[in-house]
Order: C-alpha cells, then structure tokens, then sequence
C-alpha cells in the first residue's frame, strides 16, 4: 500500500540521521568499494581469526592429556563436545539477529558481540579448567551477536540499485577465508610449541585489534547511530529487555543447581543441544507453512527450500569435522612435515581458507563466463555436498590396509581431502545463501539468515552425536560410511533437479 504525499502525510517520517544512510555512490576508497567495507572485512579478518583459530587447537585440546595442559577427553568425546559448541554458537546466532533488529542495533549488536567474544578468548587463556567453560559460554554468546549481523551491516554500504553489491560481498567473503587461513598458523605454533592457552591468547588478541579497529572506522559505516531497525516500542523493550536478563539468570543458576547435583553432565548438555537443534527447525518450517502471512506461491517455493536446506546439514556436517575429526586424524596419523620442515598439526585446518581463497574467483569466473548456461543452484549445491562426500572417501585409501594405529600418511592425504571440500564449500555456501534469500516468504525476509543458520546449527547437532563413533569403529569404516551418505545425498539431490527446477521458479 503507498504511502500519501509528504505534503499530505498527516505523520511525516523524520529526517533521517546521514549516518544511517549508504555512503554516496562517488565512494571507491577501497578497490572500487566504500570505505565501511575495509572496517567489516578487516573485522571479520580477525573474527575468522580468532574463532577458527581456537577451533584449530579446541579439539586437540580437549583431547590431550592433563599433564601436558589438556582436559583429557577421549578423542570421539572431544570431537563431540566441540561440535556441541558449534552447534550452541549457531543456535545463539538466530537470536542475535532478532536482538539485533528489535532491541540493538546492527551497529550495537556487532560490538557487543566482539566484546563479549574478545572476553571469552582472554577467559580462555587462563589455565583453569572453569574458564574454559566460561569461554566458550562468552564466544558462543559473542558470536551469535557478531556473525549474522556483519552480513547486514555490508549491505546498509550499498544503494539497493549499486552494481558494485555483489562483487563487494565477494570481497567481504574473502575475508573471511584469509582469517580462515592465518587464524591456525599463529594458534596451531604457539599451542603446539608453547602451551594450548598461549594459543588461546592469540586468538584473544586477535578480535581485540579487530575491535579497536572496527571502532575506529565506524564514521565510514551506515546505520552506526541508528537504534534497532525494528525496535520495540519503549515500553516493550523495557519488558523485553528485564525478561531475558531475568531468564537468563534464571537458566545459569538452574544449569549450576544441575551440574553441582551431578544431573547435567557434559554428555547430557550435548544430548540436549542436539535435541534442540532438530526441534528448532521443524519448529520454524511449520510455522513459515502454517503462517497466513505466507502467500500460496511462496508456501509452494518452501517444498523444495526443504531439500536444500537439507542438503546443506548433509554437507557441513562433513565440512565441520574439518575441525574436528581431521585434525584427531592429523594429529595421530598424518606426516606433519613437508620438504623437512615440520609443521603443528593444527596447520592443516589452514589449508581449507587458503584453498577458498584460491578458488573462489576461479568458481565466479567460471560462472559468470557460462551465463545462461551455468548449472540451475540446486545442481551447485547438489555438486558440493558430492564433493564434500568425497572428501570423506578419499580417507579411506590411506586408512586402509594397516595393522594397527601407528600407521603416518603422506601430508597431501589430507590437503586433497580439503581441496575437495574447499571446492564443494565453495558451490554449496554461495548458492544455498542465494537461495535462501530468494525462496524465504516475504513475511520472513528478514529472517533468512536464521533460517540458514538452523541448517548449520543442525549439522553441528547431528555432528555431535556420530562423532562419539570416532574412536569406537576403525578409521576406513568411519570415513567411507559418511563420505558415501553424502555422496548419495548429493546424488539424491541431483536426481531431483528437474522437479527443483520446477518448483523453485522463478529461481534459477
């Protein structure tokens, strides 16, 4: 419905602060871009930094022995307990973006986020088991309010007809792959030669220079003084605001009262998180299905969103074990040395940014030269969830035919593994993303990164569980029985391209 004239409009908008508008479009300080996407890509240079840089070392960590400063987990309760935590971080994620709307702010809501993640790394340096606890409680926290709402932070950069949008995005995603791939080098060295929480300390200094430098160029960034872009009315928010502060005392003082009874033991607080993240997305498809606001048409287009959002759980629970089971198998089984020179385990988790940056411009070329002719976005994905498959099996040649478990790899093992999911991350991200903004009921549009997020949380939750097979069933078996699930998940998907095609129109 339009809205009347100005000169009619018996409530006129305000004049809106210049801050919360887009740079002009005469802005090319960055190759090209406005100023504000240096401060949010060099943000989240060291956010990736920061946070899969301690992925890198977490697993290892959790596994080594408490005499050389770990918890002494064994290790398919550590890849376990730390895919709990990727699922807890992206769980949080959907409510940092609804906080970030109705009560924050993108601005506000990303600082916090950095804060509380900066925190949760200088809590983790302390060699203390607690405060490791603590931590990961701060970062999972800090990172539900930082990573969903970066993304809108560089699309307030850009008018809704700027053609520099995507290539912008582009550059933003890259980004993420260099801290992707430095974040390991820096924590792998110092945990390995050092100590686990000098690494920890790494990754805490880290998102302190990505925070003081995302202050210091917030002049250049749209929307820095705005309140929440769909804020609750003010007695509302004081409602809103006293409720969760009051629940969430509430929840930590019952979670302590449970785990000093012996009732919420670590394995049970895993338990429930995946428990919670199945439950949250059926949740929120059935309501999107059931939603009058929901037109016919786009109710249609949500049947085969299902599938790819399925998909994508297939794929990244393959990708996450990047962090996880690889680098156990790193660790115990790998040549950790090329050309003569020895190098941390950890190391080869940055071999996954580094093949993302090398090959994301490759797959935007190659695209962009076939024009029309580029395979319809559920063939992309359906082809990064087979890559991501096969990643798994490739694992399973130099695994086999060994006695016992003292057996050591050739290094390029374990590269090509994340060659091949570096790739199928690359098919699988850019188009399910798309997608999912394309496919999303207009009523939920601003909602969409939630929803991608419930696939990840998903596949962390899924993780958590099939991970405690790791040390249980011998290394063959684990790698090739998941690699073939996901290559015939992939295949599934591919099957089904004419009806997706169909279904999904106008998307292509």
């Amino acid at each position: 419905m339009s809205r009347s004239p100005a000169d009619t409009d018996p409530y006129p908008e305000p004049e809106r602060d210049p801050a919360s508008e887009p740079p002009p479009g005469d802005d090319h300080a960055f190759f090209g871009h406005p100023r504000g996407l240096l401060t949010l890509s060099g943000l989240e240079v060291w956010e990736r930094f920061s946070f899969l840089g301690m992925q890198a070392i977490l697993v290892l960590f959790f596994a080594d022995t408490v005499a050389h400063g770990g918890l002494g987990m064994s290790p398919g309760t550590a890849a376990s307990v730390s895919a709990a935590y990727g699922t807890l971080v992206y769980l949080v994620s959907v409510a940092g973006g609804w906080l970030a709307d109705r009560v924050l702010g993108s601005y506000r809501a990303v600082l916090w986020g950095g804060i509380l993640i900066a925190c949760g790394h200088y809590a983790m340096a302390v060699p203390a088991a607690a405060m490791t606890w603590v931590g990961l409680g701060l970062i999972s926290a800090g990172t539900g309010l930082l990573k969903p709402n970066v993304a809108t932070m560089v699309g307030k950069l850009y008018r809704t007809d700027d053609e520099r949008r995507d290539a912008g995005f582009a550059l933003y995603y890259m980004a993420i792959n260099i801290g992707a791939f430095a974040g390991p080098l820096v924590t792998g060295w110092l945990g390995e030669h050092k100590g686990w929480h000098w690494g920890f300390s790494a990754a805490a200094v880290g998102m302190t220079f990505g925070l003081i430098q995302y202050v210091a160029g917030r002049r250049h960034l749209a929307g820095r003084t705005d309140a929440a872009e769909f804020a609750l009315p003010p007695e509302t928010m004081r409602a809103t605001v006293t409720r969760i502060a009051g629940g969430l005392v509430v929840v930590a003082a019952f979670a302590t009262v449970l785990v000093l009874g012996g009732v919420l033991t670590m394995a049970r607080f895993v338990d429930v998180l995946t428990a919670v993240s199945v439950v949250a997305p059926v949740v929120y498809f059935v309501v999107m299905f059931r939603s009058p606001r929901v037109a016919p048409d786009e109710r249609r287009r949500l049947r085969p969103y299902i599938v790819l959002f399925l998909a994508s759980v297939v794929f990244n629970f393959i990708l996450f074990q990047a962090y996880s089971t690889m680098i156990l198998l790193a660790s115990t089984n790998a040549r950790t040395e090329i050309l003569g020179y020895h190098f941390p385990a950890s190391w080869y988790a940055s071999a996954l940014g580094a093949f993302e940056v090398a090959l994301a411009p490759v797959v935007a070329a190659v695209w962009s030269r076939m024009g029309p002719r580029q395979p319809h976005a559920s063939n992309k994905i359906a082809f990064g969830v087979v890559l991501g498959g096969l990643s798994f099996l490739l694992m399973v040649v130099p695994t086999s035919g060994h006695s016992g478990d003292t057996y050591k790899m050739a290094a390029w093992w374990i590269v090509g593994s994340y060659l091949l999911l570096g790739l199928g991350d690359i098919l699988l991200e850019t188009s399910g993303m798309s997608a999912t903004t394309k496919l999303a009921p207009a009523a939920f549009a601003s909602q969409t990164m939630a929803l991608w997020f419930l696939s990840l949380a998903l596949a962390n939750g899924i993780q958590a569980q099939v991970v405690k097979l790791y040390d249980k069933v011998s290394h063959p078996a684990y790698f090739g029985v998941n690699g073939a699930i996901a290559v015939a998940a992939g295949l599934a998907v591919m099957a089904a391209a004419p009806w997706l095609r169909r279904t999904m129109h106008p998307v292509h």
